[in-house]
């Protein structure tokens, strides 16, 4: 049976305690995804490899064995059918993002969702809401762009047809080399490890903490900005209602809230918040943000909001979007830069350095 494997360097809970990030274990319907402490942990002998959480998490940190988002994109993009199924070439369509749904909707001219065995599906229940939900937004940002591309759910019911060829005892023979043994180990060591009930915990190394501080795009949204440059271009672009949208986003700033603590890009894990070297602005690129709600969750001022509408220009020519700037001075005491918010002429480091030594001096603050 097929696992799945967390990455805890891509992780947004690993970034921040205060991420309320759950789309993994909403989606899961086995509920082999547990919240322990930060980062999930696994029940491999729950886990029935669908893949819905892997298609739902926003930075592509969970894994499934035996299946490649990826690789199904590229492979499927070749391929002269246009039939998605999970009889065919996908555990099950609940792993496939909005991302993943609409530019191959936009590259294809349109795809077809196999809903023929979802009647009876044990799954079904938890996993075709969300898949459903996906196609609905990829169809929504479809006719935005006034694409002629659809997408349609089809009771098709695909079967494999079997292969009647059997192999013989050479052809055996041929086969069992030292590669398939390797191979063949490493799935039985595989299999052992998802048939415990065990909760697999996931600890950080030099590698994850690495991962952590890198700003990576996934690939899903790479394969986004691939489709786009081979859309053809609407003749308007239209505003559409950001509420049905999960793919991107656009933000406001409340630049009265904000106290520039420099916490929303910092914890950014695609790089769609960005400052420069003083820390003089904000700036947002709405086609690098993944809606994983990091940066709203660590924001105490709540000074970071969502628009309402969406602007499908940034889909063919993304922009970025300064959201606040900030006055910068040397500070009179250090001599190092800082953020003066109002006025102020000593940086936030030596205030409470020289507030430490009147205490310690017994001297107040009118002497």
């Amino acid at each position: 049976m097929a696992g799945i494997t967390l990455n805890p360097g891509r992780c947004v809970r690993q970034l921040s305690t205060l991420s309320t990030c759950d789309s993994c274990m909403t989606a899961c319907p086995t509920e082999a995804l547990v919240a322990t402490e930060n980062v999930p942990a696994v029940n491999q002998a729950a886990c029935v490899g669908c893949g819905g959480c892997a298609g739902a998490c926003p930075t592509e940190a969970i894994s499934v064995d035996d299946f490649s988002a990826t690789e199904f994109f590229f492979a499927f993009a070749g391929d002269a059918d246009n039939l998605v199924s999970c009889r065919k070439n996908v555990p099950c369509i609940a792993a496939l993002s909005v991302d993943h749904l609409f530019s191959l909707a936009s590259l294809k001219g349109g795809i077809r969702l196999d809903t023929g065995h979802c009647e009876g599906c044990e799954i079904a229940s938890t996993c075709r809401p969300q898949f459903e939900a996906r196609a609905e937004e990829a169809s929504y940002l479809l006719d935005a762009m006034m694409s002629s591309a659809g997408i349609v759910f089809e009771d098709a019911a695909f079967e494999e047809e079997a292969d009647a060829e059997e192999s013989d005892r050479r052809g055996f023979l041929r086969a069992f080399n030292l590669k398939t043994l390797a191979e063949g180990k490493a799935k039985f060591e595989r299999e052992v490890e998802t048939a415990t009930d065990e909760l697999i915990r996931h600890q950080l190394d030099s590698t994850a903490i690495a991962q952590l501080r890198s700003k990576t795009l996934p690939d899903k949204r790479k394969l986004l900005f691939t489709a786009m440059k081979r859309a053809d271009r609407p003749s308007e672009y239209h505003v559409v209602d950001a509420s049905e949208l999960t793919l991107a986003s656009q933000k406001l700033m409340d630049g009265d809230k904000c106290t520039a603590c420099q916490m929303c890009y910092r914890v950014c894990p695609t790089g769609a918040l960005t400052s420069d070297i003083k820390g003089a602005k904000i700036d947002f690129d709405a086609m690098m943000c993944v809606r994983c709600h990091l940066c709203h969750d660590v924001c105490e001022p709540d000074a970071l909001t969502l628009s309402s509408s969406f602007n499908m220009k940034e889909l063919f020519e993304p922009t970025q979007q300064r959201l606040v700037t900030f006055t910068v001075r040397n500070c009179d005491e250090c001599g190092n830069p800082f953020t003066s918010l109002a006025g102020e002429r000593v940086c936030h480091r030596c205030r409470i350095e020289e507030e430490e030594a009147r205490t310690l001096w017994g001297i107040g603050e009118d002497q």
